[in-house]
């Protein structure tokens, strides 16, 4: 019940791969173990609506069958496909990471800059922003239009992260930038190093939560036992 199960979605190896090694700095003795996992029958990548949709009840299936195995779940896609749908199904914890690292960029900095994959993407997400109460804390929100598959060509994906991140610093104002893809997380401690700004890795954001509230459970637990 102290595992974290993060879910990539869509059914990129490669992306689960990425994910799993970003989340290595979150991992230590002691603290609740964390699982990456591939949704194999889900869409090759979540670029549309349609995409979204179907990745949805692939989660609500899969949080429904392994609910009780886990302490809490990750759904690692920006767009938090079936978040609300899935916590509805299961009373496990399900964190989404684009709802987790808004909330997170807001706690450092106070003008928000995203960076996503296509710009087709920008709607859904302003969903998100102004479900959160947030969208006037975001300065602005650049695509390196590419897709999922394009992020894994690295001189190129890196060059057109620098070059939108470098828009939001100087032209928009912002002050902490956020990754809106979970198969951007390869690049944010270099991406960070070149803007000299924060850069907030959306999946390790959901997983720091998820650790946190895992950790206060098991703290609780401890307490009332030896209150008991």
């Amino acid at each position: 019940m102290n595992k974290i199960v993060v879910i990539n979605p869509n059914s990129s190896e490669s992306v689960t791969r990425d994910i799993d090694a970003a989340l290595d700095p979150l991992r230590a003795a002691g603290r609740p173990d964390v699982a990456c996992v591939t949704l194999h029958d889900g869409p090759p990548a979540i670029e549309s609506d349609d995409d979204v949709a179907d990745a949805a009840g692939r989660i609500c299936r899969y949080v429904r069958r392994r609910g009780e195995e886990c302490g809490a779940f990750v759904i690692a896609c920006f767009s938090d496909p079936g978040l609300q749908e899935a916590r509805a199904a299961c009373k496990t914890p399900i964190i989404g990471i684009g709802e987790s690292s808004i909330l997170a960029s807001l706690a450092i900095g106070s003008r928000t800059g995203v960076i996503s994959i296509l710009e087709s993407s920008f709607d859904r997400h302003m969903r998100l922003y102004r479900s959160l109460g947030v969208e006037k804390r975001i300065v602005g929100e650049l695509s390196v239009e590419t897709g999922v598959a394009g992020l894994s060509s690295e001189d190129d994906a890196f060059r057109r992260l620098a070059d939108a991140g470098r828009r939001l610093r100087d032209e928009c104002g912002a002050d902490v930038i956020v990754l809106a893809c979970a198969g951007m997380a390869r690049y944010r401690a270099k991406l960070q190093d070149r803007l000299e700004l924060p850069v907030i890795d959306p999946t390790q954001a959901a997983t720091g939560l998820a650790l946190t509230l895992l950790q206060v459970r098991i703290a609780g637990n401890l307490n009332s036992n030896e209150l008991g």
